[in-house]
Parts: C-alpha cells; sequence; structure tokens
C-alpha cells in the first residue's frame, strides 16, 4: 500500500512508482488543482450467468475481485442483466423430456443464491447495483401464475439478490442515457428484436440501449443530431457449455463489459473476457483451467 500524492488516500500501486490513485488525482496534480477532477461515470455490465446445479461457478468470484480490486471505494454502476437464476426445473421446452429427471425447483434457486453470495454480494457504498429479471427468472412468475395452487409458496421472493436493486422483467431502466432490459420487443408485435446486425437493433429501439438474453457479444454505434448512440447486446457470462447450441454453437465471446465515460447514452467500451480473468486470478488460461477442473 502507498499513499496518493493529490487526494491522501492509501491504495495499492499498480506499477513500481505510480505516484496517484487514479486519472482524475494525477490529471488534478499536472493541472495545479488541489482537488481532483470528478471521476467518470463507469458502468459495469454482467450478462447471463444461467446458474444451476452442477455447473461450474469459479468465474463469479473473478468477477467479485476485478470489482473489489479496481473500484472498491470508487464510483461504479453495476447491472446484472438477468438470467442468473437459469431455472431448468421450469423449463416449458424440456417439459416430458428425459432431460428433466432430477431437476428440482428448489435446487434450482439455492444454486442460484449460492452463486449470487460468491460473485456480487459485496457492498461498497459507492457502488450503484442494479438487477434485471430475466425470462429465466420469469419462469418462477408464469409457474405460479399456471398453478395458483403454489400462491405463497414459489415466488420471486426466494431469489435472494441481497442489496442490489431489483427491476422487474422487461421493464426498462435509465441509467445515464442509457437503456436497460434484459431484451426489447417490438411493442406492436410483442416479439424480441433480433437479427445480426446491431445498428438495425439500435435505429429500431431509437436510443442508447444494453441488453442480455442473446449468447456473444454485438455493439453497433450511430450518430443522432450530433449524440452518439450505442449498442450492446452482451448475454454470455458462464463457464459451461449449452447443450441446446449443440457441439458448433458455443464458442461465443463470454465475459463482462466495462462502459467508461458514460454520459448522454454515449461511453468508452472495454471487454474483460473470462479468459482474461482466469488468467489474472488463477494464474492460467482458461482452456488449461477448464480442462484442469473439466468444467
Amino acid at each position: 500500500m502507498t499513499t496518493c500524492q493529490q487526494c491522501g488516500q492509501p491504495f495499492t500501486p499498480f506499477r513500481n512508482g505510480q505516484k496517484f490513485c487514479t486519472k482524475e488525482c494525477r490529471w488534478g496534480a499536472s493541472n495545479g488543482s488541489r482537488k481532483p477532477l470528478p471521476p467518470s461515470k463507469v458502468h459495469l455490465v454482467i450478462p447471463d450467468t444461467q446458474v444451476e446445479p452442477g455447473r461450474p461457478i469459479h468465474h463469479l468470484r473473478w468477477i467479485f475481485n476485478y470489482c473489489a480490486d479496481r473500484y472498491t471505494g470508487k464510483p461504479l454502476t453495476r447491472i446484472m442483466l438477468g438470467d442468473h437464476w437459469n431455472m431448468g426445473s421450469l423449463s416449458s421446452y424440456d417439459r416430458g423430456k428425459g432431460k428433466m429427471e432430477g431437476r428440482r425447483v428448489v435446487a434450482d434457486i439455492d444454486a442460484g443464491n449460492l452463486a449470487w453470495e460468491l460473485g456480487f454480494a459485496q457492498n461498497d457504498p459507492c457502488w450503484d447495483d442494479h438487477f434485471l429479471m430475466g425470462n429465466h427468472e420469469h419462469r418462477i412468475t408464469r409457474a405460479a401464475d399456471d398453478n395458483v395452487q403454489l400462491d405463497g409458496l414459489l415466488s420471486l421472493d426466494a431469489l435472494d439478490t441481497g442489496h442490489w436493486q431489483r427491476h422487474g422483467f422487461l421493464e426498462p431502466l435509465e441509467l445515464d442515457g442509457v437503456t436497460y432490459a434484459h431484451y426489447f420487443y417490438n411493442p406492436n408485435t410483442g416479439r424480441p428484436y433480433g437479427g445480426e446486425n446491431a445498428e438495425t437493433r439500435l435505429k429500431q429501439i431509437g436510443t442508447s440501449f444494453t441488453m442480455g438474453h442473446q449468447q456473444g457479444l454485438k455493439t453497433g454505434m450511430r450518430y443522432v443530431a450530433g449524440r452518439q448512440q450505442r449498442a450492446l447486446i452482451a448475454g454470455s457470462c458462464y463457464l459451461h457449455d449449452e447443450d441446446y447450441l449443440g457441439p458448433q454453437g458455443n464458442a461465443q465471446w463470454r465475459g463482462i463489459v466495462i462502459c467508461h465515460n458514460v454520459d448522454h447514452g454515449a461511453y468508452d467500451i472495454m471487454e474483460v473476457g473470462l479468459d482474461w480473468l482466469c488468467q489474472r486470478y488463477e494464474g492460467m488460461t482458461l482452456a488449461d483451467f477448464s480442462e484442469r477442473y473439466k468444467t
């Protein structure tokens, strides 16, 4: 630990000779200012984690450590895009199939709660944390609606998100000019916007947006009346492979996304893949880690 020469706060330097804890303190010192410049707004986006019993969750500890290392005591907005609880026991697609054997609602909920404690329980007063309900969490609501006998026994209250602010399924959340939702849909049909072109979806939605739900990572950008609008589609933050995608469909990008300098929907994007996190916190590549632990 050392002490910042600008603000006087203790910090852990990332390199030899580092004198300032943040770039704002460094800029403030170079400008002759006694106070650091106000910090820029940072959004840390966590795509779908899809936790179920037996699935590996080591990466959630890596995310926990990354947040602690980089942002403890610093302003940060974290947004979890939904589908943390996979709830395979309530899947309408698998109903009546052999793969439903052994699945239990209580086990699915407990697995998600345990994983949440591992990755997202840290509560820093400088952070603003938001959880968006996904369509997989919505399976609980749908099951309770379809079976009135379960009223009071099966509800979203069983999902332990701790201090995080919760937002309903498909309820838009606007933060610093960026609209967040698990996914966006055509209001005339109720069907989700799709397609491979993020710029097209950006035109359909009409504002800077970020969503999960769709595996992989897609981005887009356009300028309207001199302002930047950005599209971010990120739906994969897990170590396991999905059986329904087959042997050729699980090679998509996986990780978290950092949006720096967020202002009126504009920002600078930084991808933080699970392979990088694995190398930082396990000292090996994700391929080697997966082979060692058979994830």
